[in-house]
């Protein structure tokens, strides 16, 4: 006898700003009935808008709107949602662009795996190399990026950068965003530090109605998910991201030392090659104190660690429904 999965909630949460002209047609996108789900609720994050976002909303039949006074950027809305979506006792949430860059009939599919027991996140994997509006360029950086998140985060992930994605109410429970500008590379480093199970489904896209506002140019977006990637391991790896740059530091001091002490045996004490043995020092005590530094900076994250099981069951708490 086959059991059938439990009736769930599913919150979709766009966030959005200044979207008037593109949200009518996300949102006639937007499934109402799901098979299996109890009820599917539209969530929106209007961050900061000026052009009358909120009340677009409103006017389409979202369920939710949660309005920033002041632009705040995508990653802070991306949170703002989630605690949203959490305290309507969502279940599941998608979340989605506000400007229907994603095939909304994929939202199915993308809970899927959630709904059967086999992932906490779903990245829905867009079809990178049939975009034709992206760039050569970009494809590649795309696919780079990726490449870099799974070796960060140990998670086989297709399309790091793809906002497309879907939450288990455990996993939005757990997940923080530290970065300012983009959630999607932090959240996939941190859920492989949490254990989360995270798979990839294909998805659809649709073509551009606008052009990209997270991608001001390429220089800049590399530039700042570089940044954020190196800050989140940092964030949730210190230790290996201090002791290892430590202990090549400590290689290269020994070996100029014993570089220098070589020379000095084979000059009869000739005091050359004194350059090599100030260098020698410097990396030595340096990759030294580098060592107390990683120490410390792994105390502080286990300290952070048991912050955060602290705040998720606070969350589990206030948000759980009643």
């Amino acid at each position: 006898m086959s059991l059938e999965p439990p009736m769930t909630r599913l919150v979709i949460q766009i966030p959005c700003f200044n979207e008037a002209l593109q949200l009518p047609a996300t949102l006639a996108a937007l499934p109402r009935t799901l098979d299996g789900i109890a009820s599917v609720q539209w969530l929106i994050v209007d961050d900061g808008s000026d052009d009358g976002t909120a009340g677009v909303a409103r006017r389409g039949g979202v369920d939710h709107v949660v309005r920033l006074t002041e632009h705040q950027g995508l990653a802070y809305a991306f949170t703002a949602g989630l605690e949203a979506a959490l305290k309507a006792g969502a279940d599941i949430v998608v979340h989605t662009d506000a400007d229907n860059q994603y095939h909304a009939g994929d939202i199915a599919a993308l809970i899927e795996p959630i709904r059967a027991g086999r992932a906490d996140i779903v990245v829905g994997a867009r079809p990178i190399d049939e975009i034709a509006h992206f760039s050569m360029s970009k494809k590649v950086l795309q696919r780079l990026g990726s490449a870099v998140v799974r070796l960060l985060s140990g998670l086989d992930v297709a399309d790091a950068t793809s906002g497309y994605r879907a939450y288990s109410r455990e996993a939005a429970l757990r997940l923080s965003v530290f970065d300012g500008y983009t959630y999607t590379l932090e959240t996939l480093i941190q859920a492989g530090q949490l254990g989360l199970a995270v798979v990839s489904v294909p998805v659809r896209v649709n073509p551009p109605t606008r052009e990209s506002r997270l991608v001001a140019s390429t220089a800049t977006y590399i530039r700042r998910s570089v940044l954020a990637m190196a800050r989140a391991f940092v964030v949730y790896r210190p230790l290996r991201s201090i002791a290892i740059p430590a202990a090549f530091a400590m290689a290269a001091g020994v070996l100029l030392g014993l570089r220098f002490v070589w020379y000095y045996w084979r000059s009869g004490g000739d005091a050359g090659h004194v350059q090599s043995l100030i260098l020698a020092s410097i990396l030595i005590v340096g990759s030294l104190l580098a060592g107390v530094a990683a120490v410390l900076a792994d105390l502080i994250a286990i300290n952070r660690r048991l912050l955060e099981q602290l705040r998720t069951e606070q969350r589990r708490r206030d948000w759980t429904p009643r």
